[in-house]
């Protein structure tokens, strides 16, 4: 019984991951395509879906239904399926299906969606869409801490790494307590891929709006040595007077 349960699980992910694949192919638009590439300098591959038709909203809502019924191993698989060939609207359902399944978030859950980065996760949109969306409710539920983001850090993927501190904005809302934070990124404060430097900078400029002296502190032991472009965003809401104790030292 639980070997046929398994089979019939496997083929409800297969049937319902085709399912959105023949809708999106069936809706491609290579105009809008186009017209929103430029906006991704790393490559934008898409069918270029309005995600604004009913039927395309309705569909989501009713493929979910059928995944969550079918239990989390199956929309896992599902969303597995949908993230391996990388193209945009299918990364972004799974995405979607998995930030509407919040409460089956488990660490194996976090550790699963983490190989999603080795699969199909490929631009910044993704990236911080996921983060807002999955990985700051992981973290501010509790359901893993920000001890489980170390080996992202030193992930061999950029967009994983650029992960660690997109997310970290969402839990900024909630502590006071920078310090653990400020230590999980520094190793990033050395990273040579520009989306992770802008992700970095980003979080920093969030900080310093709460908490400014910590983040002024940490930023100016890295101004000499850290990429300009983490400085640039890090300051990017100071007035000129305070940006110049950034500048680097001759």
């Amino acid at each position: 019984m639980k070997a046929g349960s398994t089979v019939t699980k496997s083929r409800s992910s297969k049937r319902i991951a085709g399912e959105i694949r023949a809708f999106c192919e069936a809706h491609t638009d290579p105009e809008r395509v186009r017209k929103y590439a430029r906006y991704f300098v790393e490559g934008y591959d898409a069918y270029g879906v309005d995600h604004t038709l009913p039927e395309w909203e309705a569909g989501r809502k009713e493929w979910l239904a059928q995944l969550q019924q079918a239990g989390l191993p199956a929309l896992l698989d599902a969303c597995d399926l949908l993230v391996r060939p990388g193209k945009y609207e299918e990364v972004f359902t799974a995405i979607r299906f998995v930030a509407d399944s919040s409460e089956m978030y488990s660490p194996e859950v976090f550790a699963r969606i983490g190989n999603w980065f080795d699969q199909g996760i490929g631009n910044w949109a993704q990236v911080d869409t996921m983060a807002k969306l999955v990985l700051g409710p992981f973290l501010k539920r509790g359901v893993v801490d920000v001890a489980a983001f170390e080996p992202w850090v030193a992930s061999p993927f950029k967009y994983q790494r650029r992960a660690v501190p997109v997310t970290l904005i969402e839990l900024l809302k909630g502590t006071d307590d920078l310090t653990p934070m400020l230590r999980l990124i520094e190793p990033l404060m050395s990273d040579s891929e520009k989306v992770v430097q802008q992700g970095t900078g980003w979080f920093l400029r969030e900080a310093w709006k709460r908490q400014p002296e910590l983040a002024e502190a940490f930023l100016l032991r890295y101004k000499d040595t850290c990429p300009r472009l983490i400085v640039q965003y890090a300051t990017e809401r100071m007035d000129g007077a305070a940006k110049q104790r950034f500048k680097r030292s001759r």
